[in-house]
């Protein structure tokens, strides 16, 4: 095993639900699966109790630890955006009793899952094909995930290493690509002023647009949560259906915008809750049709792969992928 014949505690923290995993970082798959479990944020006072709790059930001791957050990591500190916990990164080592340990972005880790992504964790959406990247190969790829909202990231792997880059590319401004994308955007213009894309491509955007598409209708839906929508457009409700057409379109857009943006030409994928309770929906649509269709660079977006993260805890991977390379820089271990 690693350093010290000991694991490394990794966990994917959320709003509502902190999961946990050991990681042996000297495999070419260091997440150990069967070592996963989740508990409800709620009922800890603390990441640092979460984790105490966990290593406890699982019988375990670890002395360095990553811990990937959905909120803002600011030096030593980070805050769940959707829970009141703050994170203090050297409070929690202590308490742990920690040698080691890095609070990373979510994201951050969403995108160092990509390094650790076989076939089988992915499927394709569109007839761009993918293969993982050979040892020393560099690649570049974006990462964007709806869920409660919508998370952007990439990651540039050269040279055995790969390097997560961390956006907020969600709250990049909305740009409406057809007469009613554009009657979408100023109905929510009324409500939120300016639009970013985190608007309509996320849980709640499932609303917004089909608040949008129902007034345009000329009716009131009443208050509706994301899963309703996507159940009434089981039933084949009119409105609810056009919802999900118009928000795959506009994720496939984004996405394929992305790939200008930072020059993800060797693919992009699709990660967060909402991906994989939609993935039919996706695979038929006008996802893939916006996401290549970029005028001069259509046929060079036709060739770029876009792949929906099927692996039950990427988040967890990723933590385990940067444990990885953690170690290698401390050791100085080549990839």
């Amino acid at each position: 095993m690693s350093v010290g014949s000991q694991p490394v505690l990794v966990a994917d923290i959320g709003g509502t639900n902190a999961r946990f995993a050991l990681a042996d970082t000297s495999l070419d798959a260091p997440l150990q699966k069967d070592s996963i479990r989740e508990y409800a944020v709620a009922e800890f006072p603390s990441l640092g109790d979460a984790a105490r709790h966990y290593l406890e059930q699982a019988g375990a001791t670890a002395r360095r630890g990553v811990f990937a957050v959905a909120g803002r990591v600011d030096g030593d500190e980070a805050r769940i955006t959707n829970h009141p916990w703050v994170i203090s990164r050297s409070r929690t080592a202590a308490m742990l009793g920690f040698d080691e340990l890095h609070l990373i972005n979510d994201f951050a880790a969403q995108a160092m899952a990509v390094a650790l992504l076989q076939p089988h964790d992915v499927i394709q959406i569109g007839g761009a094909h993918w293969t993982p990247a050979a040892p020393g190969e560099s690649r570049n790829y974006g990462v964007i995930g709806p869920g409660t909202g919508l998370g952007v990231g990439g990651l540039i792997v050269r040279h055995g290493r790969s390097y997560p880059l961390e956006t907020e590319g969600g709250h990049v401004s909305f740009p409406p690509g057809t007469p009613e994308e554009i009657r979408i955007l100023e109905i929510l213009s009324e409500q939120f002023g300016r639009v970013s894309n985190e608007r309509l491509i996320c849980g709640p955007g499932l609303v917004n647009i089909h608040r949008a598409v129902c007034e345009m209708a000329g009716f009131d839906p009443g208050q509706l949560q994301p899963a309703d929508v996507t159940a009434r457009a089981a039933l084949g409700d009119p409105q609810a259906m056009r919802t999900v057409d118009v928000f795959c379109a506009v994720f496939g857009a984004i996405a394929g915008d992305l790939v200008l943006v930072q020059g993800a030409w060797d693919g992009v994928f699709l990660t967060g809750g909402l991906v994989p309770k939609m993935l039919d929906s996706l695979q038929h649509s006008g996802f893939r049709q916006r996401f290549e269709h970029k005028g001069r660079f259509s046929s060079i977006m036709a060739r770029v792969p876009s792949l929906a993260i099927m692996h039950p805890c990427p988040g967890l991977l990723g933590a385990a992928a940067y444990a990885a390379d953690a170690e290698r820089d401390a050791t100085g271990v080549a990839a």
